[in-house]
Parts: structure tokens; sequence; C-alpha cells
């Protein structure tokens, strides 16, 4: 199968592209190869010459700090212009050529207040990037039958390539001495990205369509996930402190506290994601 896709250079991308070929083939749509999705024009030339049935729309604007600073631009933000408009672009051009889109969301855009979160559950994102995502989240879902909504949480892969995630970035800072602090209070649910790509794999291989989770199945804080790195890796546990949610993300974006999703409806499929315990055993 063809797919025509944004973002597929990216941490989460690179993987899915690498795992699924050559069952797949891939076309990338990166400023690298001259597309800028927030150009209506452009988007719209290339997605109709495709011939691939299906969009993967993972390109997005993800560093919610640097997001929260132009929460005040609005519509002007680069947030906004790029994980709204450009997939509003997206969204429009697969819509004139019948192309079904798959949207990478993300656990963000609830408020981690009640959670665990099915996907029945209404979002309410706080940070504007988060905000940015659900009303991307939103263009997709008025494909209906062929939009296709994946959120998933804290990604991590086996190999440091490119961008590192979040175990690779703790695994370096003890090595090369850092202090790690992480908060104890707060519940995350890591996923590993071929845990991801596998979903992928099956959800576009029976046409699926609406809002699925698809996160690792064993929530922990992030303290607790680099004391488990640590031991794993036979690093030096010393240099973690606890903190407190609160503490940690003074004077940044707003985190959720408990944004535990359950993967509810891929399990219906008979999936299972990979919990942390064991997805740290796999990192190089």
């Amino acid at each position: 199968m063809k797919i025509i896709g944004t973002g597929l250079s990216g941490l989460v991308g690179s993987r899915v592209v690498e795992f699924l070929e050559p069952e797949f083939q891939f076309d990338n749509l990166s400023l690298e190869t001259g597309v800028d999705i927030t150009q209506k024009n452009v988007v719209q030339e290339r997605i109709s010459v495709s011939n691939a049935p299906w969009v993967f729309h993972f390109a997005a604007v993800t560093d919610l700090d640097v997001s929260e600073k132009e929460r005040q631009l609005g519509e002007k933000s680069l947030s906004w212009r790029v994980n709204v408009e450009g997939t509003r672009n997206i969204v429009d051009a697969a819509a004139a050529s019948g192309k079904h889109v798959l949207y990478l969301s993300t656990d963000f855009v609830f408020d981690g207040k009640d959670g665990p979160y099915t996907e029945e559950d209404t979002p309410n994102p706080q940070s504007w990037y988060a905000v940015t995502k659900y009303e991307g989240e939103k263009l997709v879902a008025g494909l209906a039958d062929a939009g296709l909504i994946l959120r998933i949480a804290f990604p991590y892969q086996a190999a440091s390539i490119g961008r590192p995630d979040f175990v690779h970035r703790i695994m370096k800072g003890l090595r090369t001495g850092e202090r790690i602090e992480a908060p104890s209070d707060q519940h995350i649910t890591p996923t590993y990205i071929d845990d991801v790509a596998r979903v992928i794999q099956i959800l576009v291989g029976n046409g699926a369509s609406g809002v699925y989770h698809a996160v690792g199945s064993e929530a922990l804080s992030p303290y607790d996930a680099a004391i488990l790195i640590a031991k794993t890796h036979r690093l030096d546990q010393s240099r973690i402190a606890p903190t407190t949610w609160v503490s940690y993300y003074n004077k940044r974006a707003p985190r959720p506290r408990r944004a535990v999703l359950k993967n509810t409806k891929i399990e219906i499929l008979g999936l299972t994601m990979t919990p942390f315990s064991e997805g740290v055993r796999f990192i190089l």
C-alpha cells in the first residue's frame, strides 16, 4: 500500500516507516521535500496527484513550553498555523481526493484530573499545544469514516536515532553525571513506538475510523520510570531525586497530572501494548 504522509522523519514517524516497510511505500511531505503544510495550494497539489489511499499526518509543533509562550498570539501562533491550519489543509486535500487520514494525537488533550480516560471521554486540553492538537482532532473527526485519530503518550524507541526520546535523555543524563529530578506524584503511560507501528498496521489494514488510544499498558510516575531505567541499565540511581508535579512544572506549560489512557478499543481487537517495565529492556 502506498502512503503519503507528514512528519515521517520525526521520532515516531521514522520508526513507523522503518517498521512498516516494505509492506507500505511512503512518500514524505516535509520542508525537506518542498512541502510546507501551512501552504494550502502546495498541500492540495501534492496530495491530489498521489494515488495513495491514506495520508499519515504526524507533523506538528510539539514543544509545549515554546507553544505556551505564544498562546497570546492565538491563531497567528506557529503552533496554531501548523497544528490546526496545517491539519485543515491536509484534511481538505484528502477529502477532495477521496483519501483517508490518520492523525497522530496525544494524551495531553485531557486535563489529567479524572483519569484513566477511554476513547469515549471528552478532552479538556490545558496547554496551548494541547488546545491546537485537539482542534486538529476535530478537523479529522469531520471526515467521518475517512478519519482515524490515534492518541499516544511519551513515545520511546529501542535505538537512539535522531531526536532523543525521554528514556534516552534520562540515560544520557545519568551517564554524563547529571542530577535528574522527576515528579513522583504524576502518572504517565510511556509508549513503545514499535507497538504504535503495529497498531497502525492493523487499523489501516482494517480501514478503521474514529478515535483509538495506543499507549503503554503500565502507568507509573516519571520518578519511578527514571529509577527503572537506571536499574535496568545499571546506572547510578543516587542521581535521581523525586520532586512534585507542582514544583517540576512551575512556570512551564501545564501538563496533565494523571493523563492515563485506557486502550479499550484496540484491546477489543486483541491488541496489547508493552508495559514500560518490559519495554525499557529493549533499549539498546
